[in-house]
C-alpha cells in the first residue's frame, strides 16, 4: 500500500471540493426544495396570500423535520406581526419563520442564516403565465437555508448558536428583517449570512460568488481565507451602481453593527428577462451551480460558527472621497 499516495489523493480532494463534509449537501435535496418552493402550488408567495402561507408550512415542516428548537419564547417556529404596506396603506399579517440550532461552548453568540420566502404573487389579469414563481429570487436562498440547517443539524457541532430565518415581506421594504431586528440584542449577533439569487452562473466564471458589502467588515475575507485551495473563489459585488447592500434583508441587521452581508451568483446586467417577472421558474435555475454555492457557504463561513473567527463590526457610513 502506497500511502504517500493515498495521501496526496485524499489532498487532491480538497482542492477540488469546497469541503468533504460539504459534499453531504446533496444536489437531489436542493432541487427538491427549490422546486417545491417555486411551483405553481405556491401562487408567488406574497407575503399576505394563501400562496405563502404554504410556503411557511413547507419550511416549517422542514424545520421540524431537522430538529430545530423555537426561537427565545415563541410557542413555534413563527414570528408573526402586522405591518402596514408603504405602498397600498392595506394592513398585512406576515410571519418570519425561525428555527434555532444551539450551539456549544458559544451558544450565547449568534450567527444568522438568512433569506426571504416572500415574492410578488401573480398578476391580476392577463393571458399566459400569471404566477411570479421567484426560483431565483429567492426560493434559491431559502433552498440554501433549508440545506444548511440539515447539514449543521447533522453535524451537531457548532460551537455557537445558528439562527435560521426564513423572512418574509421583504420585496414590502425588508418588512420581515426589520420586525427581527428590533427585537434582538445586536451584540450578541456575531454575522448575519444572507442568501439571495444563488441559482445562476455570475460574470466572475464557474465556481464563484460575490458578496455585497464586502469592504464594510472583514467577513469576506474570512470567507476567503477558508476556501483557499477549495477551487471556488468569493469576489467583492461587481454591481456598486446598485446599492445591493442596502436592497437585501442583510442591511436590517448592518444597520445595526451586526457584519451582516448578502452571498449571490446572478449576473445581474445578464438577467432582466427574469428578475421579478414570470418568467423566473425553476426550469431556469442551474441546480449544480445553486449546489455548489451552498456548499461553498458551509465552507467559506465554517470558521464563523465553529467560534474560531469573529468578523470586525459592520461600517454603515459612507466613505468620504
Amino acid at each position: 500500500m502506497n500511502l504517500k499516495r493515498i495521501a496526496g489523493f485524499a489532498f487532491g480532494l480538497l482542492l477540488v471540493f469546497p469541503s468533504v463534509e460539504a459534499q453531504k449537501i446533496k444536489e437531489k435535496t436542493v432541487k427538491k426544495h427549490l422546486y417545491t418552493l417555486a411551483s405553481d402550488e405556491m401562487e408567488g408567495r406574497k407575503t399576505g396570500t394563501p400562496g405563502i402561507e404554504k410556503a411557511a408550512k413547507y419550511i416549517e415542516g422542514e424545520f421540524k423535520k431537522i430538529g430545530l428548537k423555537t426561537y427565545e419564547d415563541l410557542p413555534n417556529y413563527r414570528q408573526t406581526f402586522t405591518f402596514t404596506n408603504r405602498r397600498t396603506g392595506e394592513k398585512i399579517t406576515g410571519s418570519n419563520i425561525i428555527g434555532v440550532l444551539e450551539g456549544k461552548s458559544k451558544k450565547d453568540e449568534y450567527v444568522i442564516i438568512s433569506a426571504h420566502y416572500d415574492h410578488l404573487g401573480m398578476k391580476k389579469e392577463g393571458e399566459g403565465d400569471l404566477i411570479f414563481n421567484g426560483a431565483n429570487d429567492d426560493a434559491s436562498g431559502v433552498t440554501g437555508v433549508l440545506a444548511l440547517a440539515e447539514y449543521y443539524a447533522k453535524r451537531g457541532d457548532n460551537e455557537r448558536s445558528i439562527v435560521f430565518i426564513a423572512f418574509t415581506a421583504e420585496e414590502m421594504g425588508l418588512v420581515g428583517s426589520k420586525h427581527f431586528g428590533k427585537g434582538i440584542d445586536a451584540s450578541k449577533f456575531i454575522a448575519g449570512i444572507n442568501l439571495e439569487m444563488m441559482g445562476k452562473e455570475p460574470n466572475t466564471g464557474p465556481k464563484t460568488a460575490w458578496l455585497t458589502g464586502f469592504e464594510r467588515s472583514d467577513f469576506g475575507k474570512i470567507v476567503q481565507k477558508n476556501l483557499k485551495g477549495t477551487g471556488y473563489k468569493l469576489y467583492p459585488d461587481p454591481y456598486p451602481q446598485f446599492g445591493l447592500f442596502f436592497r437585501s434583508d442583510n442591511a436590517s441587521l448592518a444597520r445595526l453593527g451586526v457584519p451582516s452581508h448578502t452571498f449571490s451568483t446572478t449576473p445581474l446586467d445578464k438577467d432582466g428577462d427574469y428578475y421579478h417577472r414570470v418568467t423566473d421558474e425553476a426550469e431556469t435555475l442551474d441546480m449544480k451551480v445553486l449546489t455548489e454555492t451552498i456548499r461553498a457557504v458551509a465552507k467559506g463561513t465554517e470558521s464563523i460558527i465553529m467560534g474560531k473567527d469573529t468578523p470586525s463590526r459592520v461600517v454603515i457610513e459612507e466613505k468620504k472621497k
